[in-house]
C-alpha cells in the first residue's frame, strides 16, 4: 500500500471571527480540509503547509491557525508564503525542532518520511509579495540534496518556479534565482516534484527534468484568466489540496482532492454485473 504525503496550501487565517476580504471564512474552509484528510481511506504519513499560512502574520492568526490544524493525527510541516511572518511561525510553533535546521532568517528543513525525502526551500521576502532564490537558498539546497541521491525526493516551496500564465500573479511569482535553482534540480533526479502554493490553483508544468505544480487554496481560489492585464481577483471555486502518493518502488504519484461532504462511493457494479 502506498504511503501518503498531504499538501495544504494558502490557509490564510485571520483571527477569530474575521473573514479574510470581508467574505471569505477560511477557518471554517481550513477547518473542512482537516475533515476530509482525517476522512481520507489511508491516513497520511505527514502533511505539509506550502505558506501563506495566515493572511497578516499576526501572532493570534498563528495561534489560531494551529488550533485548527490540531486535529491531524500525523506531523505538519510548515512553510512561509508571502502573507507569513517567519518569527511568528516559530514562536507559535516552538517545539517543532525541525524550523531551527537551518538559522534565521530561512525556515528551511529536510524530512525523512521513510521512503519519500521533503525538502523544503523559503522563498518568501520580507514585507514584499514576490519570491526570491538567493545564493545561500540554493547551497543549502543543493547540499540538502547531495546528502541522499537514492531516495525520491519532494522539494516544497511557495513560489512557483515557472510561468503560470496568470498576469497579476506572475508579477508576484519567483522573480530572483529560478534559473539558478533548474541547473541545482537538474544535479538531482531523484526529485520526483517541486511543489508549491502562492497561486490558489492546480496547476502543473515541466521544470529542469521532473514536474513542478501547485496546489489549490484551503479556501479561495485565483480567478482563471489568462490575460496579461486580467484583474486581481479571486472566486469561490471547490476548496482542495494535493496527496503525494509514494510505493515502495519509488513511484510518486500526485493526486487533486476536494474538501468537503459529497455524495458516495456509490458501487459500479451489483449482483448482476455493471450497473444498468
Amino acid at each position: 500500500m502506498p504511503k501518503l504525503l498531504v499538501q495544504l496550501s494558502d490557509t490564510h487565517i485571520r483571527l477569530p471571527g474575521q473573514l479574510a476580504y470581508r467574505r471569505v471564512d477560511t477557518a471554517a474552509f481550513l477547518a473542512q480540509a482537516v475533515a476530509s484528510v482525517l476522512a481520507l481511506p489511508q491516513a497520511p504519513v505527514a502533511v505539509v503547509v506550502t505558506g501563506d499560512l495566515t493572511d497578516f502574520g499576526r501572532a493570534a492568526e498563528y495561534v489560531h491557525l494551529r488550533s485548527l490544524l490540531a486535529p491531524l493525527r500525523c506531523p505538519v510541516y510548515l512553510l512561509p508564503g508571502n502573507h507569513d511572518d517567519r518569527a511568528e511561525v516559530r514562536r507559535a510553533f516552538p517545539e517543532h525542532d525541525w524550523m531551527r535546521q537551518t538559522g534565521e532568517p530561512f525556515l528551511q528543513y529536510a524530512i525523512d518520511l521513510g521512503g519519500l525525502r521533503l525538502v523544503a526551500i523559503d522563498t518568501s521576502v520580507t514585507r514584499a509579495p514576490h519570491g526570491e532564490l538567493g545564493e545561500a537558498h540554493l547551497a543549502w539546497l543543493d547540499d540538502a540534496l547531495a546528502a541522499d541521491r537514492q531516495t525520491p525526493t519532494i522539494v516544497a516551496m511557495h513560489h512557483p518556479p515557472f510561468a503560470t500564465f496568470i498576469g497579476h500573479m506572475d508579477e508576484i511569482g519567483l522573480q530572483q534565482g529560478g534559473r539558478e535553482l533548474a541547473a541545482v534540480i537538474a544535479r538531482h533526479p531523484q526529485v520526483e516534484r517541486i511543489v508549491c502554493g502562492h497561486l490558489h490553483r492546480s496547476i502543473q508544468a515541466r521544470f529542469a527534468g521532473t514536474i513542478a505544480m501547485t496546489a489549490p487554496s484551503t479556501a479561495h481560489a485565483v480567478a482563471f484568466d489568462l490575460a496579461s492585464d486580467g484583474a486581481s481577483a479571486f472566486e469561490m471555486e471547490p476548496p482542495g489540496f494535493l496527496v503525494h502518493a509514494w510505493s515502495e518502488t519509488g513511484q510518486v504519484t500526485s493526486h487533486l482532492g476536494f474538501s468537503g461532504t459529497f455524495e458516495g462511493p456509490h458501487p459500479f457494479h451489483d449482483g448482476g454485473g455493471l450497473i444498468d
